[in-house]
């Protein structure tokens, strides 16, 4: 009994693969329109896979900058107001009404972004769970006749923490070292490139402008893009330098203090009997004390209620003048997510709809096909072939030429994601995910459009066949 089973799987096996090779055949003596055949499935693999790789570039930009704001940050900046000609009609018309009454220009006076603000949102705000203010300034720096322009930037500890920056060489800032405005700073890892390329910069000296600061650390390198610079107000950390906050406040400039310079219009500050320029010409209309207050919350979860606090606190502080902003990175980050999603799936329909027209060609020519070869389907069938074999046959084409098509469109589809990331700059990730589902997506489209061809085929009257012109 067994051997009998055997005898007949055996020859079953056989019958399918005499089907294939003259499929295989048929497929091989019209090489031109097999390949016209394939270009449907060709360019829709290609483009699935190469979407779906801009698609995943772009998941993976969001995370990267999701990381590099820090998590669950919230970052209030001032609005430095336009003067002369560079306000727009709009805003002279609000200034002149604001102004109308010297009294109402009196209520409305604000002292800026300030110190006190970080410490009161750190002392008020229960779910901050650190504060960090931010000075930053403009700068010339100087080493061993190397010279170069760069942002100071003064921070506190808490700094490092709120954006995961790490202390590649050296040290943190100590104690005393902030309290008393030390001459010290960390390098970011471009600055110590350009002044220290052979050399360790741990107890060297860098001048800042007329100030001389001993390098103490070096932070480790973070890719930035600058999409993320612009809109995120994310700062590129290799190009920084960073000191203690008073350093900067004490030993450079306190916008907050007035002086004789401040009042006649320049920018100058005197140090130690030096009389020097620093914070460049942006600096001139900002009187904040400040340039940046992030605040990290301790859940995700208060983001938005903490921001709706920091707006009221900020609003009663700065007595009802609007001059900063409060942005919450991550809520912009996931809106820019949410839009490049529809984006994808936009860009996914279209691709999966190239697909489907590759299929109905496949269709197209298939049953042209079959009407070509009405007497070779004859032949076979007078010859005893049954209507599953003559199914299967044409089966067998459509699917080849659907495979095929899906190999070459996936070898095109990765060259596509690299030139676009050649060309563009735009990152591509392709994924094993999406090789597949487009390979297995090519071969059901040539199953699925082939079995009618194939059963027109198997459906044709044997004599009717043969008598065919």
């Amino acid at each position: 009994m067994i051997n009998i089973f055997s005898y007949f799987e055996r020859k079953e096996t056989d019958r399918f693969s005499y089907i294939l090779n003259i499929a295989f055949e048929a497929v091989l003596a019209n090489k031109f329109r097999s390949m016209l055949t394939a270009l449907g499935i060709i360019f829709g693999v290609a483009a699935v896979i190469a979407m779906m790789a801009i698609g995943n570039g772009a998941q993976q930009e969001i995370l990267e900058q999701i990381k590099l704001v820090g998590v669950n940050n919230i970052i209030i900046s001032p609005k430095i107001e336009k003067t002369g000609s560079e306000k727009t009609d709009g805003e002279s018309t609000e200034s002149n009404e604001s102004n109308e009454s010297g009294e109402k220009g009196k209520e409305k006076y604000s002292p800026g972004l300030t110190i006190k603000d970080a410490l009161s949102i750190k002392e008020i705000v229960p779910t901050a769970k650190l504060v960090s203010p931010e000075v930053i300034y403009k700068t010339k720096i100087i080493n061993n006749g190397i010279s170069s322009s760069a942002q100071l930037s003064g921070v506190t500890p808490d700094y490092f923490t709120v954006f995961n920056l790490e202390i590649a060489e050296g040290q943190m800032f100590n104690n005393e070292q902030l309290k008393e405005g030390k001459q010290v700073c960390i390098i970011g890892q471009m600055i110590k490139s350009k002044l220290f390329p052979k050399e360790d910069p741990i107890g060297k000296f860098i001048k800042c402008d007329n100030v001389w600061l001993m390098v103490i650390g070096v932070i480790q390198g973070k890719n930035v893009s600058q999409s993320a610079s612009e809109n995120l107000g994310i700062s590129d950390y290799n190009k920084f330098i960073y000191a203690p906050l008073q350093t900067l406040l004490l030993r450079y400039k306190d916008r907050s203090l007035i002086n004789a310079a401040s009042i006649s219009g320049g920018n100058s500050y005197s140090n130690d009997g030096d009389s020097y320029t620093t914070g460049g010409d942006d600096d001139e209309d900002n009187y904040n004390q400040i340039d940046k207050i992030i605040v990290q919350v301790d859940d995700s979860k208060n983001i938005k209620a903490t921001t709706e606090i920091l707006t009221k606190m900020l609003k009663r502080r700065h007595a009802g003048v609007e001059d900063y902003e409060i942005k919450v990175p991550e809520m912009l980050l996931k809106q820019e997510q949410k839009t490049k999603d529809i984006f994808n799936i936009v860009l996914g329909a279209i691709a999966s709809i190239s697909l489907i027209v590759g299929g109905i060609g496949i269709m197209n020519i298939m049953l042209a096909s079959v009407m070509e070869r009405i007497k070779e389907i004859g032949v076979r069938l007078a010859l005893g072939a049954t209507k599953r074999d003559v199914i299967t046959q044409f089966l067998s084409e459509a699917t080849m030429i659907s495979l095929s098509g899906g190999i070459a469109g996936i070898l095109l589809g990765i060259a596509l994601a690299k030139i676009i990331t050649q060309v563009s700059g735009i990152l591509t990730i392709i994924s094993p995910l999406s090789i597949i589902v487009s390979f297995f997506v090519s071969a059901s489209v040539g199953i699925l459009f082939g079995y009618m061809p194939a059963r027109k085929a198997a459906m044709q009257d044997p004599v009717t066949s043969l008598r065919h012109e």
